[in-house]
C-alpha cells in the first residue's frame, strides 16, 4: 500500500513539474488518486498560477476543493459543466472572480442542480 501511495505522489510531482518547466497553461492531475488537492502544489506553482487556465482533476476521489484552491487559481476560464452536473453529492461550487467564458455562464444554470457562485462578467477580485 505504501508503494502505491508513493507512486501516486511521484505521479503528481511529475505532472506539476512538467507544468512548471514547460510554462503550460494547463495542469493535468487526472487519474492521480487525489482525495484532496495537495497543499504543497500551491508552493511549487506559486510563480506560474497566473498562467494556468485549465486544471484537469478527472477520475480522482476528490470530495471538496478549498477556498485556497479557488483564490489561487482565480483565472480559470473553462468549467466542465456536464461533468459537474453528473456529481450528485455536489452542493456548491464557488467560481467567483474567474473570467469564465460566455458558454459556461449560459449553459451551466439550466443543467446544474447545485449552487454555482459566479461574479458578474468582467468583475475583478479585490486586492488581497
Amino acid at each position: 500500500m505504501l508503494r502505491k501511495m508513493g507512486e501516486a505522489v511521484a505521479r503528481v510531482a511529475r505532472k506539476v513539474n512538467e507544468t512548471v518547466e514547460s510554462g503550460s497553461d494547463t495542469l493535468d492531475l487526472a487519474e492521480c488518486k487525489l482525495v484532496s488537492f495537495p497543499v504543497g502544489i500551491y508552493k511549487v506553482l506559486r510563480n506560474v498560477t497566473d498562467q494556468i487556465h485549465l486544471i484537469t482533476l478527472a477520475n480522482n476521489e476528490l470530495k471538496a476543493l478549498t477556498s485556497k484552491f479557488m483564490t489561487t487559481f482565480c483565472q480559470l476560464r473553462d468549467v466542465p459543466v456536464e461533468k459537474l452536473a453528473a456529481m450528485p453529492a455536489l452542493h456548491l461550487i464557488n467560481l467567483r472572480f474567474n473570467p469564465l467564458n460566455a458558454e459556461v455562464r449560459v449553459i451551466a444554470p439550466p443543467l446544474i442542480k447545485f449552487n454555482m457562485l459566479m461574479s458578474p462578467e468582467g468583475a475583478r477580485a479585490p486586492p488581497p
